[in-house]
C-alpha cells in the first residue's frame, strides 16, 4: 500500500522551469560560485560590483569570459555571479565554469562545443593538507646524521 502513495507523489512532481533565467553553479579549488544567465545587453556583475571593479586584471576577465567570447555570446546575456572562498584566479574560474554550465542548461545543442574548448570540467586540483609530523603537506624536517 505504501508503494502506491509514493508512485501517486511521484507522478504529480513537474520539474520546475523558470523562464527569465538559468542558474549553475560552478566550482575551482575552494571557490564556489552561484551564477544567473539573462538575456540582456552583455552586463556582467560579481557580487554586487562590476566586472572591472572585481576583478581589475585583464587576465581574470578574460577567463571569466571565455565561454560567452567562444560562443560569440558576450552581447547576447547579462551574468550575474555570487562568488565565495579561494582566492581572484579561483574566483574567476569558478564562475566560467558558471557560466558554461548555466549555458549548457539553457541550450543543450552548445554542451559539445563547452566540453570541446574544456569549459565544462571541473578542475579537481586542491591544496593537499598538511600531515602531522611534517612541516607542510609533503615536507619532512630536515634530518641530521648526528
Amino acid at each position: 500500500m505504501a508503494e502506491t502513495k509514493t508512485k501517486k507523489i511521484i507522478a504529480k512532481a513537474e520539474p520546475v522551469k523558470i523562464a527569465h533565467y538559468v542558474e549553475a553553479v560552478g566550482r575551482r579549488k575552494t571557490a564556489v560560485a552561484r551564477v544567473r544567465l539573462t538575456k540582456g545587453k552583455g552586463e556582467v556583475t560579481v557580487n554586487g560590483r562590476a566586472l572591472e571593479a572585481y576583478f581589475p586584471l585583464p587576465r581574470w576577465r578574460s577567463f571569466l569570459l571565455a565561454p560567452l567570447e567562444r560562443l560569440k555570446m558576450r552581447d547576447a546575456v547579462n551574468v550575474s555571479a555570487k562568488v565565495q572562498g579561494g582566492g581572484p584566479s579561483g574566483q574567476a574560474e569558478a564562475v566560467r565554469h558558471g557560466i558554461a554550465r548555466a549555458i549548457v542548461l539553457q541550450s543543450p545543442e552548445m554542451k559539445v562545443q563547452l566540453r570541446a574548448f574544456g569549459f565544462l570540467t571541473r578542475d579537481p586540483r586542491m591544496v593537499e593538507r598538511k600531515k602531522y609530523g611534517l612541516k607542510k603537506a609533503r615536507r619532512a624536517p630536515q634530518w641530521a646524521k648526528r
